[in-house]
């Protein structure tokens, strides 16, 4: 058994294993461990970036940066580009994929939520996974919460306190709950004069 059969497994539609159930469990338990590790004293960065590698199970770039606490019930399903900063208290629910891209800042309090529950009683609110993906640099505001099957691209910002529940293009300001579209971001725009 191995941690990419236990992804696989989070996927539409795939059998029950009793093993493969319990070894989920195991996982479920080492990110409670690791997060709590991280969370209940002072690391340095470089300490971060070890306990970051040691809870997703993949090399954390040197140019990351996180300020704690941090949450997480999985761990091993969430990928982070280079220059990322992740603020304090943020939430991945990571089942379904969490995928962040190189440049992205991630404010304070944001919820990535990769889990649905069914709505029909015969299904015994039985759990559905999938990803959620940001391009580069993608800007997301304090207290924002970002949905299952959502992808949001390139150099888009998502405002403080938005709900996503739908793809962002690149360059679009979304806000406000559900988010919808406030403004395209015309890159010609950005031209400021150097403060000397």
């Amino acid at each position: 058994m191995t941690v990419q059969d236990v992804i696989d497994s989070f996927r539409e539609g795939a059998p029950e294993i009793p093993e493969r159930t319990e070894f989920a469990k195991n996982l479920f338990q080492e990110a409670i461990r690791i997060t709590m590790k991280l969370n209940s004293q002072y690391h340095t960065p470089e300490e971060i970036r070890e306990i970051m590698t040691e809870l997703t199970g993949k090399k954390i770039d040197d140019t990351f940066r996180l300020f704690p606490p941090f949450y997480t019930d999985f761990g091993k399903n969430i990928e982070f580009g280079k220059n990322v900063f992740v603020n304090s208290c943020c939430h991945f629910q990571d089942q379904g994929g969490i995928e962040i891209g190189d440049g992205c800042l991630i404010g304070h309090n944001v919820v990535f939520a990769t889990i649905n529950h069914d709505l029909y009683p015969e299904n015994n609110r039985i759990n559905h996974y999938a990803p959620i993906k940001l391009g580069k640099s993608v800007w997301v505001g304090s207290n924002a919460t970002i949905l299952a099957r959502v992808t949001i691209g390139d150099w888009a910002v998502v405002a403080a306190g938005a709900v996503v529940t739908h793809d962002v293009p690149p360059l679009t300001i979304v806000g406000g709950v559900p988010a919808r579209a406030i403004r395209t971001i015309d890159p010609k725009e950005g031209k400021h004069e150097k403060v000397v």
